[in-house]
Formats: structure tokens, sequence, C-alpha cells
């Protein structure tokens, strides 16, 4: 792997709705991404930034679909390495909880305030991100507009980095230094 482009150690990537998708569960199989959405996790990794999933899946555990499929997935996309909630009550890895991003850091060593996160739903994606300290990016695809607006107001204590029309926007700030720019603004 290429040295990271700044300090940027890793990028989380949201699947449903930020990817592809629609927000909702769709099994692997049947999933589809964005225009672009290859292009831009290519590009990141082009730039020597590791990729990494992260996702809720609560469906997993109503035996609607497996880790495995998920992680086949994520393989086939570039994707560095997943982590995946298949819980469907509560627990430390189901995101708005940090626990995802908590035990990347601990397999990879990474230092979570030079990490970005990339997400559509504000409750969840964007205060996983916040608890730890990393770049925060809503994307306006999937949930990101209803975030944005109508839900608001179930995610008060923070605001993204960088609103994005969608991946691509996404990956174009962080690859043209202003992600990287946050980043070093907090040494």
């Amino acid at each position: 792997m290429m040295k990271p482009q700044g300090n940027v150690q890793a990028v989380f990537i949201d699947r449903d709705g930020t990817i592809g998708g629609t927000g909702h569960f769709i099994h692997p199989r049947d999933f589809r991404l964005y225009p672009n959405a290859q292009e831009a996790i290519m590009l990141l990794k082009r730039e020597g930034i590791m990729v990494l999933a992260f996702t809720n899946q609560y469906r997993i555990s109503r035996g609607e679909a497996s880790v495995e499929d998920f992680e086949e997935q994520f393989s086939e996309y570039g994707f560095d390495h997943s982590y995946i909630c298949p819980h469907e009550q509560e627990c430390s890895c189901r995101k708005p909880q940090p626990g995802m991003l908590l035990q990347a850091s601990e397999e990879h060593g990474l230092d979570l305030s030079k990490c970005i996160v990339i997400g559509d739903v504000g409750d969840t994606d964007m205060l996983a991100a916040h608890a730890v300290g990393a770049t925060k990016i809503m994307v306006r695809t999937g949930w990101g507009e209803s975030s944005l607006t109508k839900f608001r107001d179930k995610w008060t204590e923070t605001e993204p980095d960088y609103i994005a029309e969608d991946i691509w926007d996404a990956v174009q700030w962080i690859i043209h230094g202003r992600g990287i720019q946050k980043i070093e603004d907090r040494r």
C-alpha cells in the first residue's frame, strides 16, 4: 500500500444509502452501487488511503443474510476490511455506538482523529464519528437529505465537516486536500 495522502489514515464508509441502494436493507446479491461509487473507492485506494466499510445490518440476526455475504461484497468492491454489526438490539458495535470504529482502531493501529467517516444518516454515522473525533462527511444520497432536514433534531450535538452530494463528491473533497486540512487543523 502506498503512503497515505496527507495525514488521513483511513476512510470509513457506510453501505446503504452511501455507496448504493436505497437506504433500506438490500441483500448483497441484489445491491447496486451508485454511479461513480466504485471509482470513488478505487481513487481512495490509489491515494494510499485505507478504505473500511462500517455498517449496521441487523437483518443478519434475522437470518436474511450472513456476515460472509457482506464481507464478500465489500471485498469485491475493494474495501480493505469491513466492520458489520449484525445485531438488532442495542450493543457496543451498533451505530451510533462507536464500537466498530474502536475495533478498527485497535486492529489497524489507527488514530481515529486522523480518519474520516462518510455516511448518510446523522443519528448513526455522524454520531459514531463524533464520539471518536473523526472527520464527518454527510452525503445527501440515501437518508442524507432527510437527516439534514426532517430528522436533524436527532443529532443536534454535532455538525458534519462537509456535506457532499454523493460518495464521489465526498472523495473529491478528501483527495483535494480539504479533508486533509481538517485533520491537520486538529494538531
